[in-house]
């Protein structure tokens, strides 16, 4: 399937190549080259860790209420069979609730990933767009997506330091 998209990509680009200019950008390297984004993703990194060790804390809490139950399981009523199968699934419970409000699609962690990262991926967007408009392409490709499927592209017409040089934060 990906050889068929990439074949017709490449019969496109090349019907409409002598008509049209296209060029190439790295949307991996511009983001990381911009301080606010790499700062934002870091605290979504340390925000996602510190989540993902109270949820580990709450599983470990299960495994150790279910290895207790299972060391006492011969000495235990009906009744306290059922307390403790309780206590371990509501701690199952909580972690798989928590870690669906975090980590799910509308999560908090999606929300906050969104309200961090969205106005710096904006802003190179629209700086790509008035380059290439000010420049003639028809077409800008991303060179670090895996689904653009393309194998080469000649360094020239790649606009990915002057897109960080228009937004002010090119390291060297």
């Amino acid at each position: 399937m990906k050889k068929l998209i990439l074949l017709s990509i490449l019969a496109i680009l090349s019907i409409s190549a002598n008509a049209q200019s296209f060029a190439l950008v790295d949307m991996e390297y511009i983001l990381n080259h911009i301080d606010n984004y790499t700062k934002a993703n870091y605290e979504l990194n340390q925000l996602s860790k510190k989540v993902q060790e109270q949820i580990d804390a709450v599983k470990k809490d299960a495994a150790n209420l279910y290895r207790d139950y299972q060391k006492n399981l011969s000495t235990l009523t009906p009744e306290e069979k059922r307390k403790r199968q309780d206590a371990i699934m509501d701690k199952e419970k909580k972690a798989a609730e928590v870690k669906l409000k975090y980590f799910g699609p509308q999560g908090e962690l999606a929300k906050k990933r969104s309200e961090m990262l969205s106005p710096i991926q904006d802003a190179v967007y629209t700086v790509i767009k008035q380059i290439s408009e000010k420049r003639g392409y028809s077409m800008v490709i991303d060179r670090s997506s895996e689904t653009a499927g393309i194998i080469y592209g000649s360094p020239a017409i790649d606009i990915s330091n002057e897109v960080l040089q228009s937004l002010g934060s090119i390291s060297n």
